[in-house]
């Protein structure tokens, strides 16, 4: 791969990079006064025209998204989604302790591309450190006016505020981060009505993952031509991708989205090669929720349509999980069900009933006490639930039924020998005690 120059991680290691004059200094803020002597519709139109797609797991196109709001509306709000619950993804996380104001700047870019007056950004509520850096930035932009009444000179206003969340993986949709900004359970709403037309306070709403707003800038200050050089055509731009596990560099790391899982593993600037020579079992490479590579499958790209040929759900955060050879995959059944079993909102039926069951069954798998059908029934109960087949209200099940289904149906073998290895009475005597 030609050398690459980080875009989005250009200030990571700089001294002081999180101060306003230190941003400034590197040509900070420069493309939001370019922007705002621009039409908001000339903004919208760049940032199209550079096929910007979201990078908060869905990949919509960020330009096109701005476009849905009505056009009559008298006010437009923006939410900036910070909650990054993703397991293990924490490229987000990296860019607001190391640059806040690349964060403030691509938001206030899009907050006057959609003519919105107030912005809010959704954090996390665990990134305590964070939280007081990106604060700290917000005041110092409010200090030297970027932020406030008639910013640069200009009649347009922007109040920006933070809000700390309280911890549930579902407020990364952007309808429960809504529900959750106002003050009630973070349960996703139904839609239509979308955001876009009826959002925060029912009024129209643009929700943005703060990579994506960190593009933004970027976009303005050198064109869209110079974002779509960068990366296949329908994957334009940088990207970060997060990678931990049994490697030599686990980390967050900057790419066009021509690299492969392979690359993110063993070059020497991204991973380093995997740990004490062991080798790759599997790999979750866009997140946990997205499903799971095995070790024959790794030349897959890591951008926007390449994943879905390997039966994943999406690039996703693209913050890739290595396992080893040494790891039983019965275990990992057992965590990937717990987790999305913990965070299930418990609005849908069959994502409440199903998640359960599925850490159930994969509990009794994990304690040398399964069954050879119990993969068949994680199997069906996987298919009955989700949003893409019309069983829920949001895709949280989606995400948890694609790495139990692609575990199972690619590593089965493996499963299925370690069902058969249990002791031949462990089964019938676990069950005894669990009813």
């Amino acid at each position: 791969m030609a050398s690459f120059e980080p875009v989005l991680l250009r200030n990571l290691g700089v001294e002081n990079s999180r101060s306003v004059r230190v941003y400034e200094s590197r040509g900070g803020y420069q493309a939001a006064r370019k922007a705002l002597k621009m039409t908001p519709d000339e903004v919208v139109e760049e940032v199209k025209k550079a096929n910007l797609r979201g990078r908060g797991g869905a990949g919509f196109p960020a330009g096109v998204k701005w476009t849905f709001l009505p056009k009559d509306r008298t006010r437009t709000l923006l939410c900036v989604n910070a909650d990054e619950s993703e397991p293990p993804t924490f490229n987000n996380r990296v860019l607001m302790e190391s640059d806040p104001h690349q964060l403030i700047e691509g938001t206030i870019i899009a907050a006057y591309a959609t003519r919105a007056q107030i912005a809010y950004v959704y954090m996390r509520v665990e990134f305590h450190e964070q939280f007081h850096i990106l604060q700290r930035a917000i005041d110092e932009a409010y200090a030297a006016g970027y932020l406030g009444e008639k910013i640069f000179g200009t009649d347009y206003c922007l109040e920006c505020y933070v809000h700390r969340g309280a911890g549930a993986y579902v407020c990364g949709e952007e309808t429960g981060l809504i529900e959750s900004l106002e003050g009630k359970r973070g349960w996703p709403r139904i839609k239509p009505p979308f955001p876009a037309v009826e959002g925060l306070f029912r009024r129209p709403t643009v929700v943005n993952n703060v990579e994506t707003l960190c593009c933004v800038p970027h976009i303005i200050e050198r064109g869209a031509n110079w974002f779509t050089s960068i990366g296949p055509p329908h994957s334009t731009g940088p990207k970060l991708f997060c990678i931990s596990g049994p490697v030599n560099r686990p980390g967050c790391y900057e790419s066009p989205m021509t690299i492969t899982v392979r690359e993110l593993i063993e070059r020497e600037d991204m991973g380093g090669g995997m740990l004490k020579g062991k080798r790759v079992k599997a790999v979750l490479p866009g997140g946990a929720s997205m499903g799971v590579l095995t070790a024959a499958e790794l030349d897959m790209k890591m951008d926007f349509e390449d994943p879905r040929k390997y039966g994943l759900l999406g690039l996703g955060t693209a913050a890739a999980v290595v396992v080893d050879e040494s790891v039983d995959l019965r275990g990992v059944l057992r965590n990937l069900t717990r987790f999305y079993g913990t965070e299930s909102c418990g609005q849908c039926t069959q994502c409440r009933e199903g998640t359960a069951w599925m850490y159930k069954i994969a509990t009794r798998i994990a304690m040398d006490a399964g069954r050879l059908e119990d993969l068949d029934i994680i199997l069906e109960t996987s298919r009955n639930m989700g949003m893409m087949p019309g069983l829920s209200i949001c895709g949280l099940p989606d995400g948890a039924t694609y790495p139990i289904e692609t575990l199972i149906k690619k590593f089965r073998g493996e499963l299925e020998a370690a069902i058969r290895a249990q002791p031949p009475d462990r089964a019938e005597r676990v069950l005894k005690v669990l009813n």
